[in-house]
């Protein structure tokens, strides 16, 4: 009877890799396994099968000589697959585990954690950029044993449990399942003594002075990562990267909105109404600011290129300038007595007219509200 095709039995095509391969046959073998089919003699046939295929398949030697030659290369005896069928079922369920859960390789020492830092900035700090020393708490790796916990290096031996390979295995009838070494807890070494500073932790607890660039343009929320200046890793390993975050006090003229900034400008009665020239702050010094005539509280006037240019990129944002008209205090009689000269010019206190458009229009509402009232 003619044998099927190795690649068909596994289900893959004559190009597929050794990941495909393997992943194929532990799908299938997991499935036909007697063990989970018992007393169906199909199924182990089937199983017999797909071992079978996967053994040639797997061996780059074999699985050249059976492209060339199909399976009389195997017949003739020049090569030998083992079709025993007897495959251990706890080695598959060993394979798929370790696959997931890294069952088989010795425990990597863990990389360090990383760490934040709120750094601080003025506005004009954070508009033109600075370098800041900082000092932080951090986990660093023991200069006496060099982060490995050890006394000296004849301190550190093989594990006797996992000889060396920081998982041991344990069997139940027809299952193998691989465990974490509880010896070495996946190191596959053991510290007889440990070393006095750091107590065998590897890391101890101290204070590092960093300088810190930080770059024209950065906002609220805006982080810098500094590589591998975080926490120590465990027994020698790899340090985390320490992440500075940006936080800006608040600034008593300007606010900031992206690129733009923002300021009150406070202006007296007689100019908001007459208009003139004041000047008023940005970041690079005073400039002049032209107020037209019946200027009204709440008017913006923009400034372009006067704001701040973003880390992000882009042209350099605008300075608004929101107009405030302040009512005048602490009046002496004479400006008491001009004022009510106006007022009186304005038709008296609750006069309207041409001179308060606004205060018309309001009026005139508020009339026709009470007017569909009481109709």
């Amino acid at each position: 009877m003619a044998k099927s095709d190795y690649y068909e039995i596994l289900g893959v095509s004559k190009n597929a890799d050794e990941r495909e391969i393997k992943k194929s046959y532990k799908r299938l073998a997991i499935k036909f396994h007697p063990d989970r089919n018992p007393g169906n003699v199909t199924a182990e046939a089937k199983f017999k099968e797909i071992k079978e295929a996967y053994e040639v398949l797997s061996d780059a030697q074999k699985r050249a000589a059976y492209d060339q030659y199909g399976h009389s290369v195997f017949e003739q005896g020049g090569m030998s697959g083992n079709n025993t069928g007897e495959a251990d079922f706890g080695d598959i369920f060993g394979d798929v585990f370790g696959d997931i859960f890294g069952g088989g390789r010795r425990k990597r020492a863990s990389r360090g954690s990383d760490v934040r830092y709120d750094l601080t900035l003025s506005l004009e700090e954070a508009v033109r950029g600075i370098t800041k020393e900082i000092r932080i708490p951090i986990l660093a790796k023991c200069d006496v044993c060099r982060g490995t916990g050890a006394r000296s290096a004849a301190s550190i031996v093989t594990c006797s449990t996992c000889r060396g390979q920081g998982q041991i295995q344990i069997r139940q009838g027809f299952f193998s399942v691989q465990q974490t070494c509880p010896g070495c807890r996946g190191h596959g070494k053991i510290v007889k003594e440990v070393c006095n500073n750091c107590r065998g932790h590897g890391r101890v607890e101290k204070f590092k002075t960093l300088s810190v660039k930080i770059p024209s343009g950065v906002d609220v929320g805006d982080r810098i990562r500094l590589s591998g200046e975080g926490e120590a890793g465990e027994h020698g390993a790899a340090s985390g990267d320490l992440y500075v975050q940006v936080q800006i006090r608040k600034h008593p003229i300007f606010s900031r909105e992206e690129k733009n900034l923002y300021c009150e400008v406070p202006i007296n009665f007689a100019m908001a109404a007459l208009g003139g020239e004041i000047e008023v702050p940005t970041l690079d010094g005073r400039v002049k600011l032209k107020i037209p005539s019946e200027t009204q509280t709440g008017r913006l006037f923009r400034m372009r290129g006067k704001g701040v240019r973003s880390i992000k990129g882009g042209g350099q944002g605008d300075l608004l300038c929101r107009v405030v008209v302040e009512t005048p205090v602490r009046l002496n009689d004479r400006q008491k007595q001009l004022l009510r000269e106006l007022s009186d010019s304005f038709g008296g206190p609750n006069g309207i007219n041409q001179n308060s458009p606004r205060s018309k229009s309001f009026f005139d509402g508020v009339k026709k509200f009470f007017d569909d009232l009481t109709s």
